[in-house]
């Protein structure tokens, strides 16, 4: 007989589904230990990341390569020294080219020869290894400056304020983090050291070809370096332009595609599939059209300069040629100096390819600088306090906000709630209920007048303190991908299996927990889909209960369930609002009529204040908004 775990709380996991099935118990099968074994031998260690996060602005300068590789100019530095042993060991071979043919091929000089040869050998092994080193470093240093750069983005996006996330679409959020990112990325581990590479060889081999010959030389780089010059500057103007719309085009791209995501349900549910597929193709297009003319661009310059290479090889071989027959020009000079002028426009060539992938990351560069220069609307002020635990007061005075500043949505709300008070806030949609609620939990600021906590104006606290005291539920529970456990102990990563359960039992939900297969270690989907709407506002209560917070806010938590599970939210919510100050935005008034006192908001201003009865009494707006409520009650 074979014994499980004990089953308790959990039920069915997926311990004992494979102890029923017969399966290994926790474990890695025998025949494959020695192969597991082997692979984490070879996985490197990744300490845990010293990460420093604050809700301030940081002052920094404005973003550009410069400033953002200025940290790591030493490392660059090292990169540098790499580059130029390569190039230096690269460009060898066409002066032992040249000894080997007049030292050697033409008087008859086996030792000479012979010796030319090993030297190039020597020169080619000497490349090859120090090209290996410098791949692997300036490749790690690549992933560094990457990595470095995600948190800086992924940072930043953490310290703006909510506006910032409904003015912008998530897909071009998205494309700042990937494809702008990854633009630089490949400039950092190819494009920069290439550059520096192409470089310093167009350098040593302007140096050699005017030791060589200098008359031929200058002839040479007068004729073709202005045309090049010329040429280039053409083609920066233009690919900046064209490589500015291609990182609009691909936002536009991601973001049309983050919006299918997520709203494919309603996509299908109105028949809009094919609708989608041809605006998608649209929008593809444009990004299409906009490499197409960075394409067009580049069409024209690369086999441009690579006419004129050809024209200048020509040249030289016309002139020095001529020379060699007038016994003015020995032949293997000759030859070095045509191997080096071939050397010397190849450069030029990967210079213009390279410059394509530097235009693409300057793109990126302005797209990143917009987005690290905006600063958040709600900012923590430098000589931000902790706020102490609270007891709950809250206060509005003379409150006065708008999303634009030009339209107030309040205007002028004064409210006060003692320790422990619950208030319900209800009224017409677009009165402000769900903006009282933001200004509380500081989502936003108010244009004028204050909001306190204890006496604590909210904007003199530190963001951090403030929200470890307060919890919020919202209309519509987000749960992440994770597992159950995962999404309860989200504000509190650190909370027991034990301390997770009591919240479950609080709220009413440990049953619906107990019957998944694997208890607090199911899986939940994004954004909770593979859960109904009443289990995902329970975890998101559980969520709210674990957290502890002093002041609660629920935004219209039942508005979107049916019967049964809003008198299971309903339940949870009377253990989750006990002892704590309260402000629920009400769709329904079966939940407001809970609450100590009811405030009705109309047109950005509280018109009824006072307890159920109070306002039924004084026959105002609640009171024809509560008969209409028991006349619809009663019908149905």
């Amino acid at each position: 007989m074979s014994f499980g775990p004990p089953v308790g709380f959990g039920g069915a996991n997926s311990s004992t589904a494979a102890r029923d099935a017969g399966l290994p118990h926790a474990g890695v099968p025998g025949h494959l230990q020695a192969e597991v074994d082997a692979v984490l031998a070879r996985e490197p260690t990744h300490p845990d990341p010293a990460i420093r996060f604050d809700h301030r602005h940081p002052d920094e300068p404005p973003f550009t390569l410069r400033s953002f590789l200025w940290p790591h100019r030493w490392r660059l530095a090292g990169a540098l020294a790499l580059v130029f042993v390569e190039s230096a060991a690269a460009q060898a071979g066409p002066l032992l080219t040249r000894i080997g043919i007049d030292r050697g091929v033409v008087p008859g000089n086996r030792s000479v020869l012979v010796t030319t040869f090993v030297l190039y050998l020597v020169f080619i092994v000497m490349a090859a290894v120090n090209n290996r080193v410098r791949i692997r470093y300036t490749g790690a240093m690549g992933e560094d400056l990457t990595r470095a750069l995600r948190i800086r983005v992924f940072a930043h996006m953490q310290r703006q304020s909510l506006n910032f996330f409904t003015e912008e679409k998530a897909g071009v959020l998205m494309t700042r983090m990937t494809s702008d990112v990854e633009a630089l990325s490949q400039l950092f581990q190819e494009g920069l050291v290439n550059f520096a590479v192409q470089g310093l060889t167009l350098a040593v081999i302007t140096a050699v070809l005017i030791v060589l010959d200098p008359w031929m030389a200058m002839m040479t780089l007068v004729i073709v370096l202005p045309v090049t010059l010329l040429f280039s500057n053409w083609f920066r103007h233009r690919s900046d332009t064209a490589y500015g719309l291609v990182r609009d085009r691909i936002a536009a791209v991601l973001a049309d595609l983050s919006e299918s995501l997520a709203g494919i349900r309603v996509i299908a549910a109105h028949n809009r599939r094919r609708h989608n597929v041809v605006h998608h193709v649209n929008v593809v297009g444009d990004h299409k059209h906009a490499n197409l003319n960075a394409i067009r661009a580049a069409s024209i310059y690369t086999p441009g300069t690579e006419a004129i290479a050809i024209v200048g090889q020509a040249m030289v071989l016309l002139i020095g040629g001529k020379r060699v027959i007038d016994g003015n020009l020995e032949v293997g000079e000759l030859v070095a100096f045509l191997l080096y002028l071939t050397a010397f426009f190849a450069p030029i060539q990967s210079l213009t390819q390279l410059y394509n992938g530097y235009q693409q990351g300057q793109s990126a560069v302005r797209k990143l600088r917009e987005l690290l220069a905006t600063a958040p609307t709600v900012a923590e002020a430098e000589n931000a306090v902790a706020l102490p635990p609270i007891d709950g007061a809250i206060e509005l005075d003379n409150v006065v906000f708008g999303y634009d500043p030009s339209q107030p949505v309040l205007d002028g709300v004064t409210l006060r709630l003692a320790a422990g008070e619950s208030l319900a806030v209800v009224g017409p949609t677009g009165a402000g209920k769900s903006t009282i609620a933001k200004l509380i939990t500081r989502f936003y600021d108010p244009q004028s007048g204050v909001v306190r906590i204890d006496g604590h104006d909210l904007r003199e606290v530190s963001i951090e303190s403030l929200r470890r005291q307060l919890g919020v539920v919202p209309q519509e529970p987000f749960l992440f991908a994770g597992t159950v456990r995962d999404n309860v102990a989200f504000a509190r990563p650190d909370a027991t299996d034990q301390e997770v359960w009591q919240a479950l039992i609080a709220t009413g939900v440990d049953d619906l927990v107990s019957a998944l297969p694997q208890t607090l270690d199911t899986p939940v989907h994004e954004r909770g889909t593979s859960l109904s709407a009443g289990e995902r506002q329970l975890l998101a209560l559980a969520r709210a209960f674990l957290a502890r917070p002093r002041v609660l806010v629920l935004d219209e938590a039942t508005s979107n369930l049916d019967l049964q599970s809003e008198a299971r939210v309903e339940q949870a919510l009377d253990a989750l609002l006990s002892g704590r100050t309260a402000i629920i935005i009400a769709h329904r008034l079966a939940t407001a009529m809970k609450a100590d006192r009811i405030a009705v908001v109309e047109n950005g201003s509280i018109i009824e204040l006072g307890s159920h009865d109070e306002l039924v009494a004084a026959d105002g707006y609640y009171a024809a908004m509560y008969a209409t409520w028991v006349s619809h009650s009663q019908v149905s």
